[in-house]
């Protein structure tokens, strides 16, 4: 109930307002059924403007740290994101990555959207990273077409660390349906959720016009943060 009241009558009519996006490709979306949609993530706003333009609910996979916040600002702030249908996805560890797919199947399997950001966080820079391959296991395993999405001029509304955004059009763009049907039954095959990962990316890419950078972002930052910090060791990517 309350996703909705977000969707029509608090959040929606106001990120209507300030950013005016400009919708195209809509019709690429399922009208029903399981799907996800999978987009590029640049800004804190890309969580509510794509739910607030979608004719259906759609439902993402959270950080966890939005749930477990401290004080009064993290209490209502974890509230707000369980009111808007998010679901916490614990990062650390080497069961997070299992975790997340696991809830991701579960939205599926009631036959709703899932919405998922390969890049596995926001970029820092407005570039577009390197895909992890929990989006590909989630399509193979559930079987749904991927609707590749792009959200273009939120990076320069809301970039990182900018915590009132600029009033300022954006666009969202949805590609057509990815139909990964020739590879069901091969999700436990490396090279095979590699290829892909890749193409969902390279949609994505393909819709929003960004530098395409071949590594993952959180190792780009962590490597970033390292090189101004004398005497840290830098990152090591990983191999997959």
């Amino acid at each position: 109930m309350f996703y909705y009241l977000l969707k029509y009558v608090f959040l929606g009519p106001v990120l209507r307002l300030v950013f005016r996006p400009r919708i195209e490709g809509l019709e690429h979306v399922p009208a029903s059924g399981p799907a996800i949609v999978a987009g590029n993530h640049l800004s804190f706003s890309d969580h509510f403007l794509m739910p607030a333009i979608l004719k259906r609910r759609i439902t993402f996979l959270a950080k966890a740290e939005y749930f477990t916040g401290s004080g009064v600002k993290g209490r209502l702030t974890a509230s707000f994101f369980r009111s808007a249908g998010q679901i916490p996805v614990d990062r650390s560890g080497k069961e997070a990555g299992q975790a997340a797919i696991r809830e991701g199947l579960g939205v599926l399997r009631k036959g709703e959207l899932l919405g998922i950001y390969p890049e596995g966080t926001r970029s820092h820079d407005g570039r577009l990273y390197k895909g992890k391959v929990g989006v590909a296991v989630m399509a193979l395993r559930a079987g749904v077409p991927v609707v590749p999405c792009a959200m273009i001029g939120t990076f320069e509304a809301q970039p990182p660390g900018r915590l009132v955004p600029r009033i300022r059009p954006v666009t969202i763009r949805f590609g057509e349906p990815l139909d990964f049907s020739r590879y069901a039954g091969l999700e436990n095959e490396k090279a095979v959720l590699r290829a892909v990962t890749d193409e969902i990316v390279y949609a994505i890419l393909a819709l929003s016009g960004q530098e395409y950078v071949d590594e993952y972002a959180a190792v780009v930052k962590e490597r970033q943060t390292a090189q101004r910090k004398p005497g840290r060791r830098l990152p090591r990517a990983p191999l997959a």
